[in-house]
């Protein structure tokens, strides 16, 4: 039996006011919240990854700081999603820039705007990588490590 996990980053992104910055996407034509996330691709590390996937997903520049946990969620159809998530800033919207076409749009949203959310979130992930991040929790990105 073969066994293939999906390897996945995404990013905890906050503004000075404490909201978090999501993404409304619409797999499977349901409207959902999640942090700027997706796979990591062939030739590229986890750093590059997170960082390309805030692009596409925001069309801002994300600079990682941290990263606050690896996470393992098995979804209710039977496939294994293995997260890493990373913190960090990011900057203004860049100009001429589209959203990945996944995306409906962008949000800034506090905690108590996640807890009375119009949408679900993506997967319970979401909201565990939000609250490791308000508690602190976090490894210092010298710990990854790229072997050739």
């Amino acid at each position: 039996m073969s066994w293939n996990p999906h390897v996945t980053v995404a990013a905890v992104i906050t503004d000075a006011d404490g909201r978090y910055l999501l993404v409304e996407e619409s797999p499977d034509g349901i409207p959902v919240f999640n942090q700027p996330a997706g796979h990591l691709e062939a030739d590229e590390n986890l750093i590059e990854a997170v960082c390309r996937e805030v692009r596409e997903e925001t069309c801002r520049e994300f600079t990682p700081e941290a990263l606050i946990g690896i996470y393992q969620w098995v979804s209710p159809n039977g496939a294994t999603y293995l997260r890493f998530c990373f913190s960090g800033r990011v900057g203004n919207p860049l100009p001429d820039c589209q959203l990945d076409s996944d995306i409906i749009a962008t949000h800034w949203a506090s905690p108590a705007d996640l807890a009375n959310a119009t949408y679900p979130l993506r997967s319970p992930m979401v909201l565990q990588c939000i609250q490791d991040h308000a508690a602190g929790k976090e490894i210092t990105l010298d710990m990854l490590h790229q072997v050739t």
